[in-house]
């Protein structure tokens, strides 16, 4: 039996929840494996207590998470507890405080995607972006990782709130924010915005009604693997991204059960790609190194 984090209610991101959830049930289908699911909630607690639950009732593993700062608490208490956790869809670099063989993860690190976001942002033309953030840590290093990787190309990054982005003089401005859409509102309705674009790397307007022409970041390419075509289809038709990282989470750690193998000698043919788990240099966790990773908007792609 396998353990599942999803946030499935507010103030979680449910839609992604959702998502990761079919990915993960519908492999769990197809390889007869046995889930156990709970619902974090975007609780770092809630998802410490489920490991704590997943490990006092013998699971073999832990998959899922969407969250960073949820992913965290998961990875830490897993690698207490010595029980695999592989990590489907969280970013940030430090999803643990110390090296462990305990932990994986298939998402790419912040580090990696963002820079990625960053270099589209310059070849659009954009050289001062602004930042509109909310408190937290993802997003905090997700300004940080933009930043230092815009100023060394001649970039700024500003940080301010709705009302300063007039007399910014930026010509992008990014939500780092969980819900994006009053502030989507409010810049498509002011005139001395209209030509300013809107971003949201962090892939909420995949799911999102207003994310028409916001580009974001997504961990997959225009063309699938076969399997990925298979699992598209029987997902219904163009999932997001999440839900192949849940099915490729499940796929893995099937993989590594069955043949008791590390990390480091799994290797898997998943929806997007060979996965392989590397530990990049600086990194305390198992990473795929890379899966694909596009800056798309609803209306077209640009793949990194």
């Amino acid at each position: 039996m396998i353990g599942a984090l999803v946030p499935l209610s507010p103030p979680g991101w449910a839609e992604h929840g959702r998502h990761l959830l079919t990915g993960l049930e519908l492999a769990a289908r197809e390889l007869e494996v046995q889930l156990v699911v709970r619902d974090t909630a975007g609780d770092p607690a809630r998802a410490a207590a489920a490991v704590d639950e997943f490990a006092d009732l013998g699971l073999a593993a832990v998959a899922g998470e969407f969250h960073s700062v949820v992913a965290r608490a998961a990875a830490a208490r897993a690698d207490a507890r010595g029980l695999p956790f592989l990590c489907s869809s969280a970013v940030i670099d430090a999803l643990t405080d110390h090296p462990t063989d305990h932990v994986a993860r298939l998402a790419p690190a912040q580090s990696h995607g963002w820079r990625i976001y960053a270099d589209f942002l310059l070849a659009a033309g954009h050289r001062r972006i602004a930042v509109i953030a909310e408190p937290s840590v993802y997003w905090a290093a997700g300004t940080r990782i933009l930043r230092e990787h815009l100023a060394a190309r001649g970039g700024t990054v500003i940080e301010l709130d709705l009302d300063a982005l007039g007399e910014s003089g930026a010509t992008a401005v990014l939500l780092l924010v969980g819900d994006a859409e009053p502030l989507v509102t409010a810049i498509r309705e002011d005139s001395r915005l209209s030509g300013i674009l809107i971003g949201a790397p962090a892939g909420q307007p995949e799911l999102a009604e207003w994310g028409a022409a916001i580009p974001f970041l997504r961990y997959r390419a225009d063309r699938l693997t076969p399997l990925g075509d298979r699992v598209e289809a029987a997902l219904g038709g163009a999932p997001s991204f999440v839900a192949l990282e849940g099915y490729d989470a499940i796929l893995v750690l099937a993989e590594q059960l069955r043949t008791g193998a590390p990390w480091s000698r799994v290797t898997v043919e998943g929806t997007r790609g060979t996965i392989r788990f590397t530990r990049p240099p600086g990194g305390h966790v198992w990473q795929w190194t890379w899966p694909p990773v596009q800056v798309a908007t609803r209306a077209a792609s640009s793949t990194a």
